[in-house]
């Protein structure tokens, strides 16, 4: 029973990868539309909020499958926690920016169970994603605070890359609360970025030092092993010729 459910749950997972990576790619979109251009009709910012809730809807419906799929749901719901909190976010307080980071944080999940997603992809695609989601972020909350001076989506890209290297050149920063705790979530994401980046070049280093070090202890092994059978075979020779009489030759 156990078998069948958890490759019911891998198979669901696997078919619904591409899917669901595919709405996020349109949340990006209806997500940016509104900010970039604040002249939009209504009906287009109206369609806008209809696909980010559709989008965030999908990915609900794939965690509660994915629930109900999985033979121990306790420890599902406890080992997919930040899924269950991104999926409940939206729903406490309406606001565009809880879904959007709803849906970052289930894509991210989604993106990490994906075994073809090689970490480059994973590390790239999440700086270009907060990067892209960061600046629009912070454009739609700067954008109308009387002392704000993020203006344009240009000031809000060029803050991103500042704020997520944590340089901070300081000619653009956020004025208001919850344009300073994106540049808090920009920083320390950054940081954490940075940290698995920096984690494994060091461990591919380590593991071709010890792929080098188990060679050399290898070949040691090799060579004392063949050391050893010469020494059995000269005491054999020896040994032969004891009995047979024979005067060992002097080196």
């Amino acid at each position: 029973m156990k078998q069948r459910s958890d490759s019911a749950q891998a198979r669901w997972e696997q078919h619904t990868q591409r899917p669901l990576f595919c709405l996020a790619a349109a949340f990006a979109v209806a997500y940016a539309v509104p900010i970039v251009r604040p002249d939009a009709s209504a009906e287009v910012k109206w369609w806008c909020e209809v696909v980010e809730w559709g989008v965030w809807a999908a990915f609900a419906v794939d965690y509660v499958i994915r629930l109900l799929l999985a033979e121990r749901r306790w420890e599902f719901v406890r080992s997919r926690w930040l899924d269950l909190c991104a999926v409940i976010l939206p729903m406490i307080q309406p606001l565009r920016l809880l879904r959007l980071v709803a849906t970052l944080l289930l894509v991210g999940q989604r993106a990490r169970m994906a075994s073809q997603i090689r970490l480059t992809t994973y590390v790239g695609g999440s700086v270009i994603g907060l990067l892209m989601f960061g600046s629009l972020a912070v454009l739609s909350v700067e954008r109308d605070s009387p002392e704000g001076n993020i203006d344009t989506l240009g000031d809000a890209v060029w803050w991103s890359f500042t704020t997520m290297t944590t340089v901070g050149y300081g000619d653009h920063a956020p004025t208001t609360g919850l344009g300073r705790v994106l540049a808090v979530g920009l920083m320390l994401s950054g940081i954490a970025l940075l940290g698995v980046v920096t984690a494994n070049i060091a461990a591919w280093f380590i593991a071709r030092f010890e792929k080098d070090d188990a060679e050399e202890r290898r070949q040691t092994a090799a060579i004392a092993e063949l050391a050893q059978e010469v020494r059995l075979l000269r005491a054999e020779v020896a040994s032969l010729r004891a009995v047979e009489g024979v005067p060992e030759q002097r080196r």
